[in-house]
């Protein structure tokens, strides 16, 4: 397997003042909806585990298995789906709904317990002497779709084993929409498989589910993202922030270790990158300078600028610094 850093370039810089004082590097992706690279920087045969970014992919079975329709999902339901949300009443309340209405409580969820990282939720539990549950992990709605799916398919509990029919769907969407066979999975940070695939393979699928129609599955997922950004992952965060920006016509998602993808429906066009050495940060400032470059994002938005060009500030609000995408990107 290749090593994220080698053949890597500058995506991401940080500056403070006349100094260049630290760079990200990684690989990028776009692909057109033949499958085809369009751009790409680094190497884009970097074989990668696209960790939450894969999580529309993950939620293709449960349309096409008939499952979302045979419990009635709404676009809320498939944007929680493909989630990473930060464990707020929005998110935890709807998702319990959902939960409740397919017979099932937090103890069926494979995903481990985690602490809300909306800080008033996160406060008042802590006041009221709660302790996290399985509900409040990010991954808690993709975890609902795979119980769902589970339940349609007639399958056992153990919905996180690779050679649960759950995983066996999600994989063979994996490399149907890649176009590749995967050389196998890594188990994610929710306990679920996360298979791998290229850079190039996984900016294929985004282009995939871009060119698709509006009613297909793919369109389905893309457009419930689009229209509940919220539901995606947060107040604060850079896919919410970012979506609401592009007027929900770009559905965007992150991933752990610096991964993003977009999904981009009016050029036909999908993207994947990877930061080498995992940086959030970096991969948030170089999804945005690619959605300017490919005219999908006002570059002159608050919140492109926000991740473009973003200040850099001392404890006591001096901007000493800026980051900003690598030349290359501009």
């Amino acid at each position: 397997m290749t090593h994220p850093a080698h053949g890597a370039v500058t995506l991401a810089e940080i500056w403070r003042g006349a100094f260049l004082e630290s760079a990200h590097q990684g690989h990028a992706v776009v692909c057109d909806d033949s499958g085809q690279i369009v751009e790409a920087w680094g190497v884009p045969e970097t074989v990668v585990l696209p960790r939450s970014s894969a999580k529309m992919v993950q939620a293709l079975p449960l349309l096409e298995s008939g499952a979302a329709a045979a419990h009635s999902l709404t676009p809320e339901h498939l944007a929680l789906a493909c989630a990473s949300h930060q464990g707020a009443p929005i998110h935890t309340n709807k998702v319990g709904a959902w939960l409740s209405a397919i017979g099932c409580a937090d103890d069926d969820f494979k995903c481990g317990p985690q602490e809300s990282r909306d800080n008033a939720e996160r406060n008042a539990m802590i006041r009221a002497g709660e302790t996290p549950c399985r509900i409040h992990n990010n991954c808690s709605g993709k975890h609902t779709g795979f119980l769902t799916l589970a339940k349609h398919l007639g399958a056992g509990a153990d919905y996180v084993d690779p050679d649960h029919a759950v995983q066996k769907a999600c994989l063979e969407a994996f490399e149907r929409t890649t176009g590749e066979t995967s050389p196998g999975f890594g188990i994610d940070g929710c306990s679920a498989p996360n298979f791998a695939c290229t850079l190039h393979g996984m900016a294929r699928a985004m282009a995939h589910f871009a060119s698709a129609d509006a009613d297909s599955a793919e369109g389905q997922l893309r457009q419930a993202m689009g229209a509940h950004p919220d539901l995606v992952a947060g107040e604060g965060h850079a896919c919410t922030r970012l979506m609401r920006a592009m007027n929900g016509k770009v559905a965007i998602k992150t991933g752990a270790e610096g991964f993003f993808v977009a999904i981009l429906p009016e050029q036909k066009m999908g993207v994947a990158l990877k930061i080498a050495d995992g940086a959030t940060r970096a991969a948030e400032c170089a999804i945005a300078q690619i959605l300017v470059r490919l005219g999908a994002l006002d570059p002159n938005h608050p919140e492109a600028l926000a991740y473009t060009s973003a200040p850099i500030r001392n404890w006591d609000g001096l901007e000493t610094g800026h980051m900003r995408a690598a030349p290359t990107l501009l």
